[in-house]
């Protein structure tokens, strides 16, 4: 299918119809190694990690607890086990600040100062001994969910629903979101363990073909991947042309499968399991070394970042002590993001905890937000021509800003994933994406009632 040319990539690269290029920003950390976050004096636990339905806490105020050791159940299906980050002890179970801006219940942890802080959890069950709902319950049980920033608790991809198949496995390691690059970094040097959790996935949903997308501009994640593969897992290692959203599933499968995920669709549908890169990592770690998920590789970087970094940090630990350690902020910081500047969460502190999904914080300066105005729609048609799944932005930004919560359903609003595409080519500087986005909230919450 694809073409090696001199630099190991491919002659042509592959890629979907419309879509952006903004600036990219990786040089600030895509070349800085992973380090691990030191462990700090508390940890604040938010039981709402993951899409779904929050934990359920099991520990009371006072009890001492281990490193990795289970604190929270899952509080339902769609829903996740949580660990402890460090050995500590309990010290509240109460109401605190959420990445989201609201207050929401969490479990806070005083890290013991004297422990060695050493992962002392036994090996789980191996895969081969398991069947598929022992494996799905091990995988939720462990705390899993998707690292690529939505968090959707992984257990529950996995399970094939009954009638459905999965012919393709693809694995997303694109990162098409500027300036993050903590993907870029664990593809580099968790190669041989991402090659490993593959191999653990695949013998329960026995995919006829197993794809690792990565945006070209990651040809060092490319060899390490094909080097890591070689002779051991048969994956195809697919680069594809560098642009915005490349990283959204539906994007993917239109650019190596050249199929199209129908309106209300979900992948499976179409026979493909599409997983992020560091989902896959943490599989593996669980099984070969009992780790579940409570730490996480994340991107600290931006102009305002004095040494931006890719770090290794415990899940709870407060943004501010993680920025503080890859040097702080200067003073030209005017604006914090969790995530990336197309889909990323503007945060009015820095005193909140870092969750399952926090892919990346992001500071920058006046210089990148700058001021605008907002004019009229001067149906100039941009916003169409950015558009990956071929939707309307302008009419449903009208249709929201008039309240037509009916009319933006029947012009497909639900599909938009938000990647805000539209926002960054509208030279009237209309905010769509934010419109469409109350829009949709809207049209659920009617269906709701």
């Amino acid at each position: 299918m694809f073409g090696t040319s001199t630099n190991g990539l491919t002659d042509k690269l592959l890629t979907f119809r419309h879509g952006v290029h903004p600036e990219e920003y990786k040089e600030l950390s895509n070349e800085k190694p992973i380090e691990r976050m030191p462990f700090v004096e508390e940890y604040t636990l938010p039981l709402l990690q993951h899409i779904g339905a929050p934990s359920k806490p099991i520990v009371q105020k006072g009890q001492r607890v281990k490193r990795g050791e289970r604190i929270a159940d899952a509080g339902a299906y769609v829903s996740v086990a949580l660990h402890s980050p460090v050995d500590g002890v309990v010290t509240a179970i109460d109401l605190f600040d959420h990445p989201n801006g609201q207050m929401l219940p969490g479990i806070k942890i005083k890290a013991d100062s004297f422990s060695t802080q050493q992962l002392d959890q036994p090996i789980p069950k191996q895969p081969e001994d398991m069947d598929l709902d022992e494996f799905v319950e091990a995988v939720q049980q462990a705390g899993i969910v998707g690292l690529g920033g939505a968090a959707f608790p992984a257990h529950v991809k996995f399970k094939i629903p009954e009638g459905k198949e999965c012919r393709y496995l693809m694995l997303n390691g694109c990162e098409c979101e500027p300036f993050l690059t903590c993907d870029h970094r664990v593809m580099v040097e968790y190669a041989e363990a991402l090659i490993d959790g593959v191999a653990i996935l695949q013998g329960f949903i026995q995919a006829e073909k197993v794809y690792i997308a990565i945006e070209a501009n990651k040809p060092d994640a490319v060899m390490a991947l094909r080097e890591a593969s070689k002779d051991k897992y048969p994956v195809e290692v697919v680069p594809l042309q560098v642009k915005y959203p490349q990283g959204a599933e539906k994007m993917m499968i239109s650019a190596i499968l050249g199929k199209e995920v129908p309106a209300g669709k979900l992948p499976i549908d179409l026979g493909v399991l599409v997983s992020n890169v560091g989902t896959i990592v943490a599989l593996s770690q669980y099984f070969r070394q009992g780790q579940a998920l409570f730490e996480r590789v994340m991107t600290v970087t931006g102009p305002a970042v004095r040494r931006p970094s890719n770090v290794l940090v415990p899940i709870g630990t407060s943004m501010r002590e993680v920025v503080e350690f890859c040097g702080g902020i200067t003073d030209e910081a005017v604006r914090i993001l969790l995530g990336g500047p197309m889909m990323g969460v503007v945060q009015k502190s820095l005193d909140t905890p870092v969750v399952k999904g926090t892919s990346g914080i992001l500071v920058l300066t006046q210089k990148e937000v700058q001021p605008f105005d907002t004019y009229s729609c001067i149906r100039c048609g941009r916003c169409l021509e950015a558009c990956p799944l071929f939707i309307n932005p302008a009419r449903l930004g009208l249709l929201a800003r008039k309240g037509l919560w009916e009319e933006m359903e029947e012009n497909n609003a639900l599909d938009c994933f938000e990647c805000g595409a539209c926002s960054y080519v509208c030279p009237s500087g209309i905010p769509l994406v934010q419109s469409i986005r109350v829009g949709k909230g809207m049209i659920r919450e009617r269906k709701k009632k």
